[in-house]
This record gives structure tokens, sequence and C-alpha cells, in this order.
């Protein structure tokens, strides 16, 4: 982060896994880590009406990352069957 030539240093987080990718439900939770932050010492009613909002949107991110997911995979599919690759085409769209 830099403001007016000073530089401060933020939270690096570091997750990884092992022979795959994210998960759309893992993407979530680290979206949401970023967008919605609740206080441990919030008011129990604040606290929860946070908490079930950051539930409800979880759930609204996963549906659409699977949607794009979905999408992407529709360009790939059309552009290896434009290219002549209908195999390869098959291939990705049973994924």
């Amino acid at each position: 982060m830099v403001e007016e030539g000073k530089i401060s240093s933020g939270i690096v987080d570091v997750q990884t896994t092992s022979n795959r990718g994210f998960t759309p439900e893992e993407v979530a939770a680290r979206c949401l880590d970023r967008i919605v932050k609740v206080s441990e010492s919030a008011p129990p009613v604040i606290k929860d009406q946070a908490l079930a909002y950051k539930e409800n949107l979880r759930q609204v991110l996963t549906h659409y990352m699977r949607e794009a997911i979905q999408s992407d995979r529709t360009t790939v599919y059309n552009a290896l069957l434009n290219a002549g690759q209908q195999k390869l085409a098959e291939n990705i769209r049973r994924l």
C-alpha cells in the first residue's frame, strides 16, 4: 500500500492446493474474508446480522463462479471446434 510516498505493509495470506486448483467454495471463502470483516467485539445482534449476510453472499458468489466456469468451458469448447479439434473439444465439454 502506498500513500503519498509512504509505504505500509499489509498482511500476506498464502493458500495452496495439491494437484488441483481452488474450488468455487474455496475462492468464495477467500473473497469473503476480504469483503466482510466482523469484529469479535461487535454487539451480538450486529455480529449475527453480518455473519448471516456473509453466508448469503457466499452462496451467491459460489453460484456465479460456477456459472463463470461453465461459460469459460463453453468458450474453450467453441474455440477448439473452430480450430478443428473436435475430440479435444468433446473432452472439455465433458468436464
